[in-house]
């Protein structure tokens, strides 16, 4: 299928839409912008030397939050490898904190899809009501769409057999995508498998999130609710540290979508050091919190 014949969407002046947002930056360049940020960070840890103790210990962190900052959001959910979903879900005091889990072989994909599904399957019984996987590029960069999107499809149908409100987050992995061609039929090919939200990078290969690709997938999830009228979340994820940086991707989704995108139900934040430093610019010191 012709994604881009369908949804009438050609990326064009990237470049330049993403400097004239660069230019007016100082608008979201403000303790509002931050302190809404805060609340849509997916607080993530996903390294090798993770254990159930050190994640129940990052999950205490964020249900005390609160007793520190009362005046901020604490983080939307905690985002962890699927075998320690767990942990978050035993530690947590409230359902509000979300358990985000990555699944389906990440941060590769490339894994047997019966692996995949029977992954994140054991993740949602496990407590995870989010659900993170990256696009088998196997199929996609070998042009079977239709195997890329069976993938896809058949995950969110198993995850939902066991929660019909999980969320599925399909990350496009941008950075090993060749062009903005690329991006955008990859975007619509997970949105019409079944994504909930669409997220730029896993953050474990070169090239992270950009905000060339971000401004690509919310033009696609704009073109998408402008055929449909559903409305698909979007995740920049992948070397988004800094205030800044959740400046800019807040100006691109306010830009291209508008108010109604910013909030924590369609905008996420990947991250694992925007909170500390989100934190460190509200204060107007440095924060170490999480």
């Amino acid at each position: 299928m012709d994604f881009l014949e369908k949804y009438s969407y050609r990326p064009a002046d990237i470049d330049v839409k993403v400097a004239a947002v660069k230019q007016k930056a100082a608008q979201w360049q403000n303790k509002e912008v931050w302190c809404k940020a805060l609340g849509m960070i997916d607080l993530t840890s996903l390294t090798v030397s993770d254990t159930p103790t050190k994640i129940a210990a990052m999950t205490e962190k964020v249900n005390t939050f609160k007793d520190t900052f009362p005046q901020y959001p604490g983080p939307a959910s905690i985002c962890v490898y699927p075998n320690l979903a767990k942990s978050v879900a035993d530690a947590r005091y409230s359902r509000d904190i979300h358990i985000t889990a990555v699944g389906g072989g990440f941060p590769a994909s490339q894994t047997f899809a019966s692996v995949k599904i029977a992954e994140c399957v054991a993740a949602v019984k496990d407590g995870a009501d989010e659900i993170d996987i990256v696009l088998a590029h196997n199929s996609f960069r070998d042009g079977r769409f239709n195997d890329t999107a069976k993938e896809i499809t058949d995950i969110k149908q198993a995850i939902m057999s066991v929660n019909p409100n999980v969320h599925l987050k399909v990350i496009l992995e941008t950075g090993a995508l060749d062009s903005y061609e690329d991006i955008a039929v990859a975007s619509f090919l997970a949105i019409e498998s079944g994504a909930d939200f669409i997220k730029t990078s896993t953050g474990k290969i070169g090239v992270s999130a950009t905000p060339e690709a971000a401004y690509v997938m919310c033009e696609c999830i704009k073109a998408y609710y402008d055929a449909t009228g559903k409305k698909i979340g979007f995740k920049p994820a992948g070397g988004i540290a800094s205030a800044e940086d959740a400046s800019l991707y807040y100006g691109i989704v306010d830009t291209v979508l508008g108010s109604e995108w910013l909030n924590p139900g369609l905008f996420r934040f990947g991250a694992s050091r925007m909170a500390n430093n989100l934190l460190s610019a509200l204060e107007g010191r440095e924060v170490k919190y999480f």
